[in-house]
């Protein structure tokens, strides 16, 4: 198979799809790999490195898409991309289609397969494709956070761990996955006081027990949610639902009941957002106010860290590159089912019922068409 892999043109995803490790593993098994001019310069990947592993570097991207059978991304596709979908086109990367109707629809009349990381499942019905930017983007919220409660970014002037003789900022985080794990162990770490809202008792018992009680979990009910965010000093959204939008757990109305000052940082933005006042922003223009309340609603959180991400993303995702190279998609479909809850467009077809409810279309299940 010929694998594409394109350099990202998301505003400042400084990310890559396969590192030079990915390529020597693809030449070997029999693969030819066509890696972008400079697609791995930003996360400290040069074309040396690439050439010397085995990948032939090509000047454009319109090359790579024309040539490859299968293009490995980081980033949904961006409009300007949209020009080399064709059919036959195997699309691997992160795709978060529920809020983004024109890219569903450039996929549908390509007849792309796009098979997006966010809803690949293991056998354990985990997300192993999401987890590991998840675990970035819920540690960085808080670095993020704690620079934007500054009073030179608009925040408060609170420092989160605050000093002796005076009281540390309170943290609210809202969600206990991944994101919202990763979270409180940095913000705990920074010595902030720590409250995570959850709907699942269990998994706030499994919280309280992993942090040994220095957590305040806290179920999750409107009441409750609208305290906690009046209260905080920093409200980070981490809710999902796997492959569809995000709910609006955080209203209008609590944000306007928030302190001056105080820091929204939505994780869930790539899926429409948690919080109702949550808009996307760009690295280039990260923050907004809204009733005096900063919003950091970066789309792709873990582009800051390229060299971090690149590696912790493809050390996910690589596996699954190797498999639908050496199968072919359609058999690798057909033979791994976690690969198959990955596929969300199929030759024309939508196949992920979260992304149809969404958007109010009809679907297919892969399994009818494979």
């Amino acid at each position: 198979m010929i694998v594409g892999v394109p350099k990202e043109v998301k505003d400042h995803e400084s990310r890559v799809g396969v590192t030079p490790a990915g390529v020597k593993a693809l030449v070997e098994a029999g693969h030819k790999v066509l890696v972008e001019q400079a697609a791995g310069a930003l996360s400290a990947m040069p074309d040396d490195e690439y050439q010397a592993a085995g990948a032939e570097i090509v000047g454009s991207a319109y090359d790579v898409w024309r040539l490859a059978d299968m293009v490995v991304k980081v980033k949904e596709p961006v409009e300007k991309e949209y020009k080399h979908f064709r059919p036959g086109l195997v699309l691997f990367t992160y795709l978060h289609l529920a809020p983004l109707t024109d890219l569903t629809n450039a996929l549908l009349d390509n007849k792309v397969t796009g098979i997006a990381y966010e809803t690949v499942r293991d056998r354990f019905g985990a997300l192993p494709l999401l987890t590991p930017m998840s675990e970035v983007a819920g540690r960085m919220s808080v670095q993020v956070g704690a620079t934007y409660l500054e009073k030179e970014h608009g925040g408060r002037g609170v420092l989160l761990g605050g000093v002796p003789g005076v009281a540390p900022g309170n943290v609210c985080i809202i969600g206990g996955g991944i994101v919202g794990t990763n979270a409180a162990k940095i913000a705990l770490g920074m010595g902030a006081k720590v409250t995570l809202i959850d709907l699942n008792l269990n998994r706030l018992r499994e919280l309280d027990d992993i942090f040994g009680g220095r957590l305040y979990t806290v179920a999750s009910n409107s009441y409750n949610i609208e305290r906690a965010t009046s209260e905080a000093d920093l409200v980070i959204g981490g809710v999902l639902i796997p492959g569809a939008a995000a709910p609006k757990i955080v209203t209008k109305a609590m944000v306007s009941k928030m302190k001056k000052g105080a820091v929204i940082v939505d994780v869930a933005i790539d899926q429409g957002g948690c919080i109702e006042t949550a808009r996307p922003t760009t690295h280039s223009d990260p923050s907004y106010e809204v009733d005096g309340v900063v919003h950091y609603c970066v789309t792709n959180m873990p582009a800051a860290v390229p060299n971090t991400s690149t590696l912790a993303l493809t050390n996910a995702t690589f596996p699954y590159v190797l498999k639908l190279a050496r199968l072919g998609a359609k058999a690798a479909i057909a033979e791994d089912k976690g690969i198959a809850e990955g596929v969300n467009t199929y030759e024309g077809t939508l196949t992920y019922g979260a992304v149809a409810e969404a958007q109010q279309r009809e679907w297919k299940a892969i399994a009818e068409l494979v």
